[in-house]
């Protein structure tokens, strides 16, 4: 009866319907929480594929297209977010978090040419189940396109999908159960590892503290603040100075005399240093003196300075102010004359009133700018995303390119202009609520249709065929590799628990665990180390798909 009516209505109302529906019902599953624990945005899927046996469908072309842009949404989305952090994250602990992501996929190849031999499953078939083990839809479709190339017949191509309608489920709930089986076993409070990540990404920055010392040496006697030395070289910020009483914001051209007070910003370390350069600590706060010296924090959304560096806007000079710190990401930075501004960095600013407000009108300062999202490079990072991802890629010893597809693709491209920050007028940046709104809309679009799409094969496969047999050795593929890296990577590594998380997702290129990995605590951890990861996996699931091919079929 359900089928009967969407038979009734055009195509993209079927489409519609159809996607709503797995959405509210998949949605309202994954609500569902016992002692914390429940499937999230992964009830679409399952959700999907109880409508799509009763025959809830919608126009396959139409579908697919949904999926495929919801897909490029939700992963372009996520290189936005992670992009500034990435490159940063790479140089830190990249080396091993891809060294660990790439053991995940070669141990899955091995355990999948143990299952050909052990099971006596059909190569094509094999070849399904690795990529839905891994939920890794590219995978897929770079092992059928091999296949085609092979000379397969029609029959041998269907394998494919089959096995991999009945691996894909297992293959999402099976990655959110590895992260479960750890938390539990381990005994892990994500929150406090959510905090932990916090202070360790804030001290790998050093943050910034201030400091009064009183001018005591005699050889700084009459020399211009920018002679003295330590100021540029320990990269310290002077920010007021007391003399006669009055408190003022020194220039480089100030001359500093033995009794001067200064008010210092910087590094710890580098405070302590300056102080024994300068003289003694000074038991005045110049911040809590009543004068005419005020600060305030100004945002930084004029795209005429972006990418200006803080020597060339040299508010010194033509407004006399000083720029204490910069917060960039939550991550305090020494406003040194090199540091270039980017879109949404926080400035603090110390001056005579009028000079901070037409300081103001320079940096922008505009609360709705920052709350705006700009929608022409959003498209156009896009259109670049997918045509980075349709380069074919050549590679020695493989009869067909490979090609990052329309999630690495768009993956790589934001990253990059995220971290780029912006180019002319036009800005990477994406204000949160607005990243999350359309990061949520896209994955719910994908699995709603991979749901849909997998339903009438899955429970034909399951109840009728060796579907029963062909998920256990699924799971065997999925488990298997996830388990053994992710205790290694927790208990030898000493990785941060949602970091883990994020590598697991990362390696499996499932958006689904990744989501629900950042629902575990609030932290960008487990999204830092999926796009650390994403990248490499992408190429070797793709890689690996093509190699099996060649290697099954040819036995």
């Amino acid at each position: 009866m359900i089928a009967e009516l969407f038979q009734g209505f055009s195509p993209v109302v079927q489409a519609v319907l159809a996607l709503c529906l797995a959405a509210v019902l998949g949605l309202a599953l994954g609500g569902v929480r016992y002692k914390g624990i429940g499937l999230g945005v992964g009830g679409v899927l399952f959700a999907g594929i109880g409508l799509g046996e009763l025959g809830v469908q919608g126009d396959r072309e139409v579908m697919e297209f949904l999926k495929e842009f919801g897909l490029i949404l939700f992963v372009y989305t996520i290189g936005v977010q992670v992009g500034p952090g990435f490159f940063a994250a790479l140089r830190r602990a990249g080396l091993a978090l891809n060294l660990m992501a790439a053991s995940i996929v070669g141990l899955g190849v091995l355990l999948t040419v143990a299952v050909y031999f052990l099971a006596d499953i059909p190569a094509p078939v094999v070849l399904g189940l690795f990529s839905g083990a891994v939920t890794n839809t590219p995978s897929l479709a770079a092992g059928q396109q091999m296949l085609q190339e092979m000379g397969a017949s029609a029959v041998d191509l269907a394998g494919p999908g089959a096995g991999y309608a009945v691996a894909y489920p297992f293959g999402i709930a099976g990655i959110l159960l590895t992260m479960f089986l750890i938390r539990l076993v381990l005994r892990i409070d994500p929150a406090r590892e959510a905090a932990e990540f916090d202070a360790q990404r804030k001290a790998s920055a050093a943050s910034l503290d201030t400091l009064n010392v009183r001018i005591t040496n005699p050889n700084l006697e009459g020399l211009p603040l920018s002679e003295v030395p330590g100021v540029d070289g320990l990269g310290i910020v002077v920010t007021r100075i007391l003399r006669d009483g009055h408190v003022r914001v020194p220039r480089p051209d100030t001359v500093v005399h033995v009794g001067d007070v200064v008010l210092i910003v910087g590094p710890l370390r580098q405070l302590t240093e300056m102080r024994l350069i300068l003289g003694e600590q000074a038991d005045v706060n110049l911040k809590s003196m009543d004068t005419e010296v005020r600060w305030e924090r100004l945002v930084c959304t004029n795209s005429r300075i972006l990418g200006r560096s803080v020597g060339q806007i040299d508010l010194h000079k033509t407004h006399d102010v000083v720029i204490s710190r910069v917060v960039r990401a939550g991550v305090e930075l020494v406003p040194s004359a090199a540091l270039h501004l980017q879109f949404g960095d926080i400035l603090t600013v110390i001056g005579a009133p009028d000079d901070v407000r037409r300081v103001a009108q320079v940096v922008g300062n505009s609360e709705k700018l920052l709350q705006q999202a700009q929608i022409l490079p959003i498209f156009l990072g896009i259109a670049l995303g997918v045509l980075v991802g349709s380069i074919p890629i050549a590679l020695p010893g493989l009869p067909a390119p490979v090609k990052l597809g329309l999630a690495g693709g768009p993956l790589v491209v934001a990253l990059v202009l995220s971290r780029i920050g912006h180019l002319g007028p036009m800005v990477w940046f994406m204000p949160p609520s607005a990243n999350h709104a359309l990061r949520d809309i896209g994955i719910v679009l994908f699995l709603a249709v991979v749901g849909l799409n997998a339903g009438p094969v899955f429970f034909d496969v399951l109840l009728n065929g060796d579907g029963l047999e062909w998920m256990g050795w699924a799971a065997l593929i999925t488990l298997g590799p996830l388990l053994v890296v992710g205790f290694y990577a927790r208990l030898v590594a000493r990785q941060n628990y949602l970091t883990v998380c994020g590598l697991l997702a990362g390696s499996m290129t499932d958006p689904p665990a990744l989501a629900f990995a950042n629902a575990v605590a609030p932290s960008e951890a487990a999204a830092l180390a999926y796009a650390t990861v994403y990248p490499l996996v992408m190429c070797l699931r793709i890689l690996a798909a093509q190699i099996l091919v060649l290697v099954l079929w040819a036995l």
